[in-house]
């Protein structure tokens, strides 16, 4: 499978309803359950005796970096969203929860459910964030406690990159030198 590395003993599971972008890298000690991308570019890089676990439904979008440090685990919950370029190390991220573009989390955070960390927050090392939050900043500080609503609309984001990533299966493709040449005949007619 393109982009996926045992490193020695290290072994990445992956389930087979996974979806992995081809530039995507997938190294070592990583899981992945059923129904999860991992999309352009993202790198998980599981070199370490504690594993990288992600739960059913949840994306890792493009540009993201995962890792775990030896002692620390790292584990994302069931439909996670985790946004471009976001960074995750060594922390706990609860089921139906959304991970901002560029947000990163450190080392023994322990985010809750159906939250919303948002876009470029940071959680230092160490810090709990309870289910329901909406955090921003850096550092990153709940502002408010999401309504049914929003947190029925993170579930709904889930399902969309699980619907994206079989359309992706099935229709992405490379192309060959030369296949994209004057003629507009291949191109989109929107």
């Amino acid at each position: 499978m393109k982009g996926v590395y045992k490193l020695g003993a290290y072994i990445p599971r992956i389930a087979p309803t996974t979806w992995i972008a081809p530039n995507a890298a997938v190294i070592g000690n990583v899981i992945l359950q059923d129904n999860t991308s991992v999309w352009f570019s993202a790198t998980l890089r599981g070199d370490n005796p504690e594993p990288i676990t992600i739960g059913p439904q949840t994306n890792i979008q493009d540009g993201a970096v995962l890792h775990a440090d030896a002692g620390i685990p790292l584990t994302i919950g069931s439909g996670v969203t985790v946004g471009h370029r976001a960074t995750l190390h060594g922390c706990s991220v609860g089921d139906n929860t959304l991970v901002g573009i560029g947000a990163t989390i450190l080392n023994k955070s322990i985010i809750g459910k159906n939250c919303v960390i948002g876009a470029h927050a940071l959680i230092p090392e160490g810090k709990c964030i309870p289910d329901n939050s909406l955090v921003v900043g850096s550092p990153g500080k709940v502002v408010k406690e999401l309504s049914e609503e929003q947190m029925e609309g993170l579930k709904l984001s889930a399902k969309h990159y699980v619907d994206h990533s079989e359309w992706f299966r099935s229709a992405l493709e490379a192309m060959d030198d030369g296949e994209n040449d004057d003629d507009d005949s291949g191109r989109s007619k929107l």
